[in-house]
């Protein structure tokens, strides 16, 4: 059973970065297509950033676009978010998601197979 760990979530003032890891387990991220999305209060979970398997293509929503980055690092098994120039707005609680079928376009809930139980992130105006 593939679990994923999420890391690096805390409180932080608008304008600063953080930087969020997920660690799997049970499974190696290579073969899977990997992704994060977010849940702030009262709201819907919703698609942040998501990397292809096999040729590592990467999407975005369109409100963290030049802001956030996400990455894969295959030897270490752990998959990243960058978030610079962080707004009140991306306060949520971020969640790491696996798919066993590969990305051609930005991935939703029912695409997922695997999820991490969340990291919070507090943004400070």
């Amino acid at each position: 059973q593939v679990q994923l760990v999420e890391s690096g979530g805390g409180w932080v003032q608008a304008g600063g970065s953080l930087t969020l890891s997920c660690a799997a387990s049970g499974g190696t991220i290579s073969s899977a297509a990997m992704a994060w999305f977010r849940q702030a209060p009262g709201k819907e979970r919703d698609f942040v950033a998501a990397v292809s398997r096999y040729d590592l293509r990467t999407f975005y929503t369109d409100s963290v676009k030049g802001r956030f980055t996400i990455a894969r690092d295959n030897a270490k098994n752990t998959l990243y978010l960058q978030m610079n120039s962080l707004k009140y707005e991306d306060a949520a609680v971020y969640y790491c998601a696996a798919s066993i079928s590969d990305y051609a376009v930005e991935p939703t809930d029912h695409d997922i197979n695997y999820w991490g139980k969340g990291t919070l992130v507090t943004v400070s105006s």
